[in-house]
């Protein structure tokens, strides 16, 4: 059984309480830490209405948290650009790390927490918990026995809504300094899904990014066009500006000898799936579909509770999680070069040679 604790109670936290609660065979909750007590006194009540005789440790203070306690496995769940510096601390005090996304605001500072994750021997994971829905898990595997052939092209679509009282309830949120825009937040589960279905090997980045309507520093709408090693094109579409509610979240995957379209709230339902062997492997469309399939009550989906049982599987058989701290970077890349490419007009090329984004969504040599 490994001891686990929980770094930040906020917005997505009751996302890691349900998976700790759904791998109690393998996680028991020790620790909750958040600035503002009462947030980590509403969680552990949350946990204990599943176990109500847990013995749990309160802290405001992470530090401390991880001197007294000592957890095996740390989840961090904080403000975007406190990520870094949390996730080193957890990583030099012994403990494997799951960090929510974007790991990191900058290539330096993922680079840093998957060195220290190197350096100490711990697993290091990104929470892309969209990897684990099962549309997602049936595309990845039609991609990898050869069903589509070649791959020509694929996009993402992230139709949502952001309003002004949900930036105002943390004032982090559109901040350069701690949190980067529609791209970097809510879209960069998107982005991780589509390099990573297509092979994560982007090379070439062209975009443009507006600010329509919030009152944010950062951007709250995003479209690029992705070049892939491979010759494929990859399409983002993203906006927290929809109304009046969140409408979709579609990722679609084209080639020679197939076309699947994954669509619903968070990337959960097949739209369509069509390949030229349908009828040999007895998977036709009729089939596949589930007009019945249910979308899930958030945005967030069904995957952490599946991510967090592969990232203690992945400790016990000492290999790397599904999204290890290299494969989570990937994404966060990608948004960079965005950013760099509305900023100059221009094509970027992968990987980057610069590294920090600084106030102004500027990068620095």
């Amino acid at each position: 059984m490994k001891k686990v604790a929980l770094i930040g109670c906020g917005r997505i936290s009751f996302k890691h309480i349900e998976a700790f609660v759904n791998n109690a065979d393998k996680l028991t909750l020790t620790a909750l830490c958040d600035p503002v007590l009462s947030r980590a006194q509403e969680k552990e009540s949350d946990y204990k209405k599943s176990f109500p005789n847990a013995q749990i440790s309160l802290f405001t203070d992470y530090r401390e948290m991880l001197e007294k306690q000592k957890p095996d496995i740390v989840t961090i769940a904080t403000e975007s650009g406190k990520h870094c510096q949390i996730t080193v601390d957890c990583l030099n005090a012994g403990c494997h790390v799951i960090c929510e996304k974007p790991m990191a605001l900058s290539t330096k500072d993922a680079d840093l927490m998957i060195s220290a994750a190197k350096r100490k021997n711990l697993k290091l994971a990104v929470c892309f918990q969209n990897r684990f829905n099962t549309p997602v898990q049936k595309l990845r595997a039609a991609l990898d026995t050869g069903r589509f052939g070649k791959v020509l092209h694929g996009s993402i679509q992230i139709r949502w809504n952001r309003n002004e009282a949900y930036y105002a309830e943390a004032p982090w949120r559109g901040t350069w300094e701690q949190d980067g825009g529609t791209l970097m937040n809510q879209c960069t589960h998107g982005i991780d899904l589509l390099q990573w279905i297509m092979g994560e090997n982007a090379v070439r980045v062209q975009a443009q990014t507006r600010r329509f309507m919030r009152p944010i520093e950062a951007e709250d709408f995003g479209a690029a066009i992705i070049e892939f090693k491979s010759g494929a094109v990859g399409i983002i579409e993203g906006s927290a500006d929809i109304f009046p509610k969140n409408i979709n979240e579609t990722l679609s995957v084209f080639g020679e000898k197939g076309s699947v379209v994954i669509g619903g709230l968070a990337v959960n339902k097949l739209e369509t799936w069509r390949f030229a062997d349908a009828e040999k492997n007895g998977d036709t469309e009729e089939k596949v579909l589930n007009p019945n399939e249910k979308d899930p009550p958030t945005v967030y989906g069904f995957g952490h509770s599946a991510l967090f049982k592969d990232f203690v599987s992945a400790i016990e058989e000492d290999r790397e999680p599904l999204i290890s701290g290299e494969s989570g970077k990937k994404a966060l890349e990608i948004i960079l070069a965005i950013y760099k490419s509305q900023k100059t007009g221009k094509p970027v090329n992968l990987p980057l040679n610069f590294s920090t984004l600084n106030m102004k969504g500027y990068f620095k040599k």
